[in-house]
């Protein structure tokens, strides 16, 4: 009996082993992707710039390029591999990457809450400029992707130099001032706040807005009693810089292809506002393609798998294609395809 029992014990420890290794691997597998990563120094803008310029695996080049331009806060170049199943989709359609840390960021020199929507702009031509000397690329297969404060970003760079061929948008917003109202209504909402909670954070930003106006420093604000939770006063700094930013005057002078992608139960940004901004300012023929996810978040995520931390941890860790809306990777991909065939 005991030999049994024995026998049994190490069997079943064998198997949850085996298991275990089994789904390592997998892990391992599914974090791997069809791209080639090299750590690069973007030069010839206000600072040089920490980057990661990602070649496709397979095929000789030149290669396209899609320079990626983050929404807002203080991402690194791969978003925290948020990042890597776009790049990899994009290189099945013959185009190379390029994405960098903001400034501040993993050790890299300035400060992101230092820049205007201007400055970021100015960034991102002097990485299309650096990209062009880069062997392997084609310098007229070179275009945008952008999420979120990005959309106040592409359309200015791309009116700046005529290197940008295309623009990918994901969930950009029209006007700074409308969509931090929605984010702040839609977001409490969406957490079940009260009609009197809302109220008073409607107050709260207002006051915030009155001072911005002012253009009082974060000093001046919180001496009169503003309410400076979760501000610093380089955020405050930022917001003073910015708040006054809106797409219009700029989308309406693009003269490229956009791929505007929107998630339906977005609580940041008014996907129905954006849409019908960017379809009117974009009216000639082929110029705008829209792509809507009514059951995406902000970050075109599923909203069941996005308000479920352990789903969410679980996709990232285990199946990282995964954690996208479907249709959202290989919708880019087509539009890249497309491109590159005009």
């Amino acid at each position: 009996m005991r030999t049994r029992k024995r026998r049994w014990v190490w069997g079943s420890l064998l198997t949850v082993v085996v298991l275990l290794v089994g789904a390592g691997g997998w892990v391992v597998y599914q974090n791997e992707y069809d791209i080639k990563e090299e750590q690069v120094k973007i030069t010839g803008g206000k600072q040089p710039l920490n980057g990661v310029l990602a070649r496709p695996a397979e095929g000789k080049g030149p290669h396209g390029l899609v320079v990626f331009v983050h929404g807002d806060g203080p991402q690194n170049a791969t978003h925290d591999t948020f990042y890597r199943p776009i790049w990899e989709a994009m290189a099945k359609a013959g185009y190379a990457t390029l994405s960098w840390d903001k400034p501040g960021v993993n050790g890299a020199p300035g400060n992101w809450l230092d820049q205007s929507i201007q400055d970021r702009a100015d960034e991102t031509v002097a990485a299309i400029n650096w990209a062009k000397t880069q062997p392997g690329i084609d310098p007229g297969r070179i275009g945008l992707w952008g999420a979120s404060q990005a959309g106040w970003v592409m359309p200015k760079a791309a009116l700046q130099t005529s290197d940008v061929r295309f623009i990918i948008g994901v969930a950009p917003a029209m006007n700074w001032l409308q969509q931090g109202r929605y984010d702040l209504v839609a977001t409490l909402r969406d957490q079940g706040a009260s009609p009197d909670e809302i109220k008073k954070a409607i107050a709260k930003s207002d006051k915030n807005l009155t001072a911005l106006r002012s253009s009082e420093t974060y000093e001046e604000y919180k001496a009169k009693g503003g309410d400076v939770e979760g501000l610093s006063p380089d955020r405050w700094a930022f917001n003073r810089r910015n708040y006054l930013s809106d797409v219009s005057a700029d989308l309406a002078k693009v003269k490229v292809p956009v791929l505007l992608v929107l998630g339906g139960r977005d609580t940041h940004v008014d996907s129905d506002d954006t849409e019908a901004g960017y379809r009117k300012l974009l009216t000639e023929p082929g110029r705008l393609t829209v792509k809507r996810y009514e059951d995406a978040t902000h970050n075109i995520v599923p909203k069941g798998i996005e308000d479920s931390e352990l789903k969410s941890t679980f996709l990232a860790i285990a199946a990282p294609r995964s954690l996208f809306t479907p249709g959202y990777l290989d919708e880019q991909q087509k539009f890249l395809a497309a491109i590159g065939r005009k």
